[in-house]
């Protein structure tokens, strides 16, 4: 299974940076969830939906790669990636790109749909699937 999201551009502000003039560590996975709240949000699934469904993601396990600087008032662009889905467990891929094409991080995210009534994960819904690209 492979499905890409619409990427999610951005330019690096003021506040996205530390004391060295570069993005800070903790604002890189800011910016990748903001980048899966817009695109899953886009796709008719934002908080909205999680609120009335009592349905949203939950994640269980990051890896962040952090490969390039980025550093102030620079453009780059989120990439997003479905990866897998086995059972109530899926994998996503983000990268932010920079302008010239380079990776400048990578994340993979461990996760899945948590139902908030009865605390648990469960298996994927279609209204979830459309809107992580997997429709």
């Amino acid at each position: 299974m492979s499905s890409e999201l619409t990427p999610y551009k951005l330019m690096i502000k003021e506040h996205h940076v530390d004391s060295l003039g570069h993005m800070n560590n903790a604002t890189y996975l800011a910016l990748y969830e903001e980048a899966r709240w817009e695109q899953i949000t886009a796709r008719g699934y934002g908080f909205k939906e999680v609120q009335q469904l009592q349905q949203g993601p939950v994640i269980m396990e990051i890896k962040i790669q952090f490969l390039r600087e980025i550093r102030l008032r620079e453009n780059i662009s989120i990439t997003t990636k479905m990866v897998s889905q086995q059972g109530k467990i899926s994998t996503l891929l983000q990268q932010m790109i920079k302008e010239d094409g380079t990776v400048a991080s990578e994340a993979t995210f461990v996760f899945g749909l948590f139902d908030m009534k009865t605390r648990r994960l469960i298996e994927p819904t279609p209204q979830w699937k459309q809107a992580l690209g997997m429709d």
